[in-house]
């Protein structure tokens, strides 16, 4: 495993700040700070589904901004970053691009790595769907696309991010996406891995829209049990291990679809959460993750794939060097070389993203 030399772009970060912008987590953030709480307590006072998603609420009370991230990657050669829509609630149909508007105007480059491009967020299925992708390309010329939250899962203790499942499958939601193929924009898809299958509908249907499939399709629980009746034994883990991989390889039978290793360390998929500051070792990592990655790169191909931290989603779990170290490992220790290793941490998202790395 060598990345020395190589300039890697981190294709899935997220930046906030809970307190000064409308997220939907502020009102959290506003209960830390005015009634400071231990961790312990506050991790008990919170639904199980949030404890069990975000593993260690800190991070989502905090600012987030490019020092932290700079923080985070400590030695790791992150060049660029690209921004993932996160949260925003302001009011109007138009509000969400104010997110677009306020993550260009974060001091990116110079001592931090350079912001590369922004997907921000939109509902296909709204009514104001085109106008608003206008709003967006009118707040930063950087905008790439757009993602939309519609992961849903069946457990109702598994945190779901919209409250009807099938959302990629609605008529208003299909007649709406042609809108990104008109201004040649990408969808981000988030789904929890039982949708992978309306994703594969999805991409067949818009052969033209690069479609993203973010963290491999979530498959929440297969380390661990999660919520009242998902991941609860190995058998279940096993089950759900083999409907994700073959879904999985239906969905990158569309060519227009790409894949991140990203997420793959989000508590929800069952990790044992470790004490703050002791990210999980490598090692126990690879052993849990190798397979996934693995099978996305026998299906993919390293130039349909490329890595995100997810951070600071997964730093309850892991942190940016170990998560590099080990999808490094995975793919190396499946036949990768310094070919695979570029193209899946710079080379697939430069060009998927059109990002400039001479500015």
């Amino acid at each position: 495993m060598d990345l020395t030399g190589i300039r890697i772009i981190d294709a899935h970060i997220h930046q906030w700040d809970p307190l000064a912008t409308p997220r939907d987590f502020s009102a959290m953030a506003r209960l830390f700070k005015y009634l400071p709480l231990p961790i312990e307590i506050a991790i008990r006072l919170a639904p199980r589904r949030d404890r069990e998603f975000v593993g260690d609420p800190t991070f989502f009370a905090h600012p987030y901004l490019p020092a932290d991230y700079r923080a985070d990657a400590e030695a790791t050669p992150v060049e660029a970053i690209v921004h993932i829509e996160v949260g925003w609630s302001g009011a109007g149909p138009l509000a969400a691009a104010d997110e677009t508007r306020w993550v260009t105007e974060l001091p990116f480059g110079g001592v931090n790595p350079a912001l590369g491009a922004i997907l921000g967020h939109a509902n296909p299925a709204a009514p104001n769907f085109a106008e608003l992708l206008d709003a967006h390309r009118a707040a930063s010329p950087l905008l790439r696309g757009i993602r939309a939250m519609v992961a849903h899962h069946p457990d109702r203790d598994v945190r779901s991010f919209t409250r009807t499942e099938g959302a990629l499958t609605t008529k208003a939601f299909l007649d709406g996406f042609a809108a990104l193929a008109e201004r040649g924009l990408c969808f981000e898809a988030w789904v929890y891995s039982h949708a992978l299958p309306d994703v594969t509908a999805l991409a067949a249907r818009y052969p033209e829209v690069p479609i993203v499939l973010n963290h491999l399709g979530t498959p929440a629980g297969i380390f661990g049990p999660v919520g009242k009746h998902t991941g609860t034994n190995p058998s279940l883990r096993r089950e759900l291990f083999i409907r994700w991989r073959d879904n999985l390889t239906a969905l990158a039978a569309n060519p227009n679809v790409f894949a991140k290793v990203s997420g793959l360390m989000m508590p929800v998929l069952g990790h044992p959460v470790p004490r703050r500051g002791h990210p999980t070792p490598v090692l126990a990592l690879l052993d849990r993750i190798g397979p996934l990655v693995e099978h996305a790169l026998d299906v993919f191909g390293a130039d349909r794939l490329l890595w995100g931290s997810n951070f600071p989603v997964d730093k309850p779990i892991t942190s940016i060097g170990n998560s590099v170290e080990v999808i490094a490992a995975a793919i190396t220790g499946h036949g990768g070389g310094r070919p695979e290793l570029e193209q899946i941490f710079r080379t697939t998202a430069l060009q998927l993203y059109r990002i400039d790395t001479a500015t």
